[in-house]
Formats: C-alpha cells, structure tokens, sequence
C-alpha cells in the first residue's frame, strides 16, 4: 500500500517543476503599523488628558514632586472660579466676534479674489497673483509693526475691528479658492453667459454655489487661525475685556502667582466649542481639500 503523503503541485517551467509559491502574510506589517499609530494617538492625545487632570486638581497636587497623574478628590469648583478671576464670558464674546468677522470677509473676499485669478483675464493679472502668494512665504511677523502703525492711526485700538481687521483677507484663502475655481467645468459658465449673465451673476449663482467643500475647509481652517490667534490681539489690546479667550488666559499666567488650576479650567472651556466645531465639520475640510487639489 502506497505511502500516503501530502504533495504539493507546483507549476513545471522550462521542463523542471517551479518553486511552490509562498504565501506572504500581511499581519505583521498591519500589526506594526497599528502599533505605531496607537503610540502617535497616545502621544498627541496625553497633553489634553494632562490638562484636564491638571484642571481638576489642586495647585498643590500639581507642584508636587514627583507630580501627582490622578488626583485624589475632582476639583470641579476650579470651573467655576474661571468666572470669578477672569472675564470669561466677555473675552469669549470677543473671540467670537473677532472669528466671525474674518470668518465672513475671509469666504467674501478670498473667494472672489480667487474666481478672478482662475477664470478672468485682465492686465498684470500675473503680476498681482506672484505678490498675492508671495505673501504666504514672508512670517507675520515682518509686517507687524506696520499692521499696528495703521490700526493705531484709525484709532482701533483695543477694539474687535483692529483685531479682526488684518485677517480678514489671506493668501491662503485666496489660493485654496483659486485652485477650486480652476477646476470648475468651463461648460457651466459658458452657458451662464449665453443667457446673458455678467460676470459676478456668474460667479454669485453659478460658480460659488459649486464651492461649498472649499468654502467648508476655509471656514473651519480661518475659525481655528482665528480662535487660537494670539500675537496679535497681545499687540493690540491692553486691557482684559478687550482682549479675546487666548490672549486674556494668556497675561492670567504670572500677575501675582500662576493658578495652574484655574488656567488650564479656562483653556478647556475656551477650547471645547472650537474642538466641538472640527469634530463636526473635519469631513468637509477634508473634503474641501481634496477638491481643491491641495495635497
């Protein structure tokens, strides 16, 4: 009786059998790889985790040595006393008007800036676009000065329009909207002019309306520049009820002595309506950014 044992078939090439193909597992790759992201997730998330246990101790627990992870009893009254040292609920009314304002001229602005340089002709249409971008590769820093000289000559200091004012326009913006509008269909507003549409119909009823993904990204992206600004309105705005959220957390720190507690109570409830916003917008900027073809 024959022996009965396992063979394998491998494919004959040139008159000799093959080499049995192996089969390459891709678990160990995909096992690494989620190793490395948890560690990156555990990285990028323990400073919020320490902040908010920070927010919940005491000022003693959080000068110790060695410093003290959990706290022993929540310290929920450090919520409440945000209201009583800061003013809070004004500087959040500040930030919020200051947000909103170059969140409207930044959607206004930059995206008719952008319909012009992607789909108009006009002269030193060339010229115009180099100056515009080369302002994305100079630091804010380097017109600073100026930007407070003329604040400070319309008299808009310590006000929402002399913060609000310089970023209510950007390169950025205008370049996210140029890069959407270029690749719109040329179809469209060809047919939007054979009806008779001027050019700004065409850009307010036809092209604009196709924006909303580039438009959401831009939102979110100014909300964000614009909630967590804080060079600036430290520039221009000297008193506390003047000043929004980042700034006025900011000078808290190291008047007579720091109240750690307190301050990291104020930083997460200045952050959580904006970490609220991304949450529920991030498909659109990732969508706004895809269309837009920025990589």
């Amino acid at each position: 009786m024959p022996d009965a044992t396992l063979t394998t078939t491998a494919p004959v090439v040139a008159g000799r059998p093959a080499a049995p193909r192996r089969r390459t597992s891709r678990h160990g790759s995909n096992a690494w790889a989620h190793v490395l992201l948890a560690v990156g997730g555990v990285v990028m998330v323990f400073p919020f985790v320490w902040q908010l246990l920070t927010s919940l101790s005491t000022n003693a627990q959080v000068m110790s040595v060695p410093p003290v992870f959990w706290p022993g009893e929540l310290q929920w009254g450090n919520y409440a006393e945000v209201f009583s040292k800061l003013p809070f609920l004004q500087e959040f009314w500040v930030s919020v008007s200051i947000t909103v304002a170059r969140t409207v001229g930044q959607l206004v602005l930059c995206s008719m800036a952008g319909y012009a340089f992607a789909r108009m002709r006009f002269p030193l249409r060339g010229v115009l676009l180099a100056l515009v971008l080369s302002i994305l590769m100079v630091p804010s820093q380097v017109y600073l000065i100026p930007q407070y000289q003329i604040i400070n000559g319309l008299g808009w200091l310590n006000t929402v329009a002399g913060i609000a004012a310089p970023g209510i326009f950007s390169a950025f913006g205008t370049f996210l909207m140029m890069q959407f509008f270029k690749g719109a269909p040329d179809s469209l507003e060809e047919a939007a002019r054979l009806d008779g549409a001027n050019p700004f119909q065409v850009f307010w009823r036809v092209m604009l309306p196709l924006a909303g993904p580039s438009l959401g990204a831009l939102t979110i992206i100014t909300v964000l520049w614009s909630w967590n600004d804080l060079l600036w309105p430290l520039v221009v705005s000297t008193r506390a009820e003047s000043m929004p959220l980042a700034a006025g957390i900011a000078t808290f720190a190291g008047r007579t002595t720091t109240d750690y507690t307190v301050m990291m109570a104020a930083s997460a409830l200045a952050m959580a309506p904006i970490l609220l916003l991304f949450v529920v917008m991030q498909r659109r900027v990732i969508d706004g950014l895809a269309h837009s073809g920025l990589k």
